[in-house]
């Protein structure tokens, strides 16, 4: 049944938060979405929410969660149907393209971009690795952009003592780095000079083995 996209409407709780999203928000953005929806409701309509067949949100989860705090009772959507998705599959397959349905729903998830919010790159990193984000749209951070320099005594041995045993870590993608940089709270550092002034500089940090291993045993 061709449905009409312009009246399209059902109760708030009808539909369901999709807890998979990757879009994240700061508290900032969030009541600059809030002040937008109040200042200018016409954008619901013609910007409604994107659910599946299960009224799963697959775009709009923060417009959604502002609706509700709102108090708006009923919310504009629209059905991205299982024929949707096949139709779209049948199409990547005629330019010699395989994807799957999974693949197509996190395409559209990345590509339902707004102006409001961030990224959660743990969550790129861990279940969208392998899609091609920046043709998508994300600004993936590169591994040569500057950051910001704390200034900290490095120190150097001229050999390792038997006990001092090291783990090293090859990411190969910049989302996984800087997952890393996130999880491990690695920052830009540099060396000294005796004069005082910078002899080199990288982002690394030394863990206490033991010690991490207890934290994430805990966790």
């Amino acid at each position: 049944m061709k449905q009409d996209e312009n009246l399209l409407k059902c109760p708030i709780e009808n539909i369901t938060i999709n807890k998979d999203n990757p879009r994240t928000i700061s508290k900032s953005d969030y009541n600059k979405l809030k002040k937008s929806i109040t200042d200018f409701p016409l954008m619901l309509k013609y910007k409604k929410i994107t659910v599946n067949e299960d009224m799963v949100i697959l775009g709009g989860n923060m417009r959604y969660r502002a609706l509700q705090e709102l108090g708006h009772k009923e919310v504009y959507y629209q059905i991205l149907t299982e024929a949707d998705i096949k139709e779209t599959i049948a199409g990547y397959k005629k330019k010699g393209i395989k994807k799957n349905r999974q693949d197509i729903i996190n395409e559209f998830l990345i590509k339902d971009n707004t102006t409001f919010g961030s990224w959660d790159f743990d969550m790129l990193a861990n279940d969208f690795h392998d899609q091609p984000l920046p043709d998508w749209g994300v600004e993936v951070p590169t591994l040569n952009a500057k950051a910001e320099i704390e200034e900290q005594e490095i120190e150097f041995s001229e050999y390792l003592e038997e006990s001092h045993n090291y783990v090293v870590l090859l990411f190969d993608n910049d989302i996984d780095w800087l997952s890393a940089q996130t999880h491990f709270n690695l920052k830009s550092v540099h060396s000294k000079r005796q004069n005082g002034k910078p002899w080199s500089k990288g982002i690394g940090r030394v863990l206490n083995g033991a010690e991490y291993l207890k934290s994430i045993k805990d966790v």
